[in-house]
């Protein structure tokens, strides 16, 4: 049936395609990272309850998108992009350092859109020894392909979180005894802070850094020495760093 062609075999990126596939894979269940939509009406409205139901993010997008994601399949005006993995609980990642026996050490993402960064960020989240990653789920890159792909697997290992929203997530951590730093060029020198406690480290978006709402979050502010003509890193760079001083400081401390 033309129906059933609608469903690409791209699995890489776990497409799904056409309104009635969209429809059955929200009332199965199906574990959807984002629908693409261009339009309103009709079935498309059903998918946009159903979404909401189920707490799936829909992001507007042209046709030339949705025939790109579709890979030139029959897109109907929607495209369905399933995650490449699950997410967990934020309680999930807070038992990761109960089971360990160390103090938590949660990277929190605030805004990071760019799928390699992301990836780039859980790579090293993982060799750092960190016990988890949150994202909010709007605004974010997520656990897509390319994020699979520039993590060199670590997205398998390392919980990932995703949470509608960031500030009461922060709120939650805190209550749990985790203290938040956020990283900004207004900060203290991250080499003098001290990590060796329970650490949530809040990396900020690409082009605008932590949001004002976060900010007013972290207990400590903290930042790299910029002594170029260039006055800031790229977001996974920079995450790099800081992870792994907190790392340095931990195993210093033992």
């Amino acid at each position: 049936m033309e129906k059933e062609k609608n469903f690409t075999d791209n699995a890489a990126e776990n497409v799904i395609c056409g309104r009635n596939p969209v429809i059955e894979a929200l009332k199965s269940g199906a574990s959807i990272d984002c629908i693409y939509m261009d339009g309103n009406g009709g079935s498309l409205n059903v998918i946009r309850r159903l979404a909401k139901e189920n707490g799936v993010v829909i992001k507007d997008a042209q046709d030339k998108k949705l025939s790109q994601l579709s890979g030139g399949a029959s897109h109907q005006g929607v495209v369905a992009v399933g995650a490449c993995g699950e997410y967990v609980t934020v309680e999930d990642i807070l038992a990761v350092s109960r089971e360990k026996g160390t103090k938590p050490f949660i990277i929190i993402c605030d805004e990071i859109e760019d799928p390699h960064n992301l990836g780039a960020i859980i790579r090293t989240a993982e060799t750092s020894g960190a016990d988890g990653v949150i994202i909010p789920k709007r605004r974010s890159a997520s656990l897509n392909a390319t994020v699979f792909k520039t993590s060199a697997g670590a997205a398998s290992y390392v919980p990932v979180a995703r949470v509608p929203n960031l500030a009461s997530c922060i709120d939650m951590l805190k209550e749990n005894g985790v203290w938040i730093y956020g990283t900004d060029a207004s900060g203290s020198d991250y080499s003098e802070t001290d990590f060796t406690g329970s650490c949530g480290l809040v990396i900020g978006s690409e082009g605008f850094g932590i949001s004002k709402l976060i900010q007013k979050k972290c207990d400590f502010m903290i930042k790299l020495p910029m002594l170029g003509k260039i006055n800031s890193l790229n977001a996974s760079v920079a995450a790099g760093i800081f992870m792994y001083e907190v790392l340095r400081q931990r195993r210093a401390a033992q």
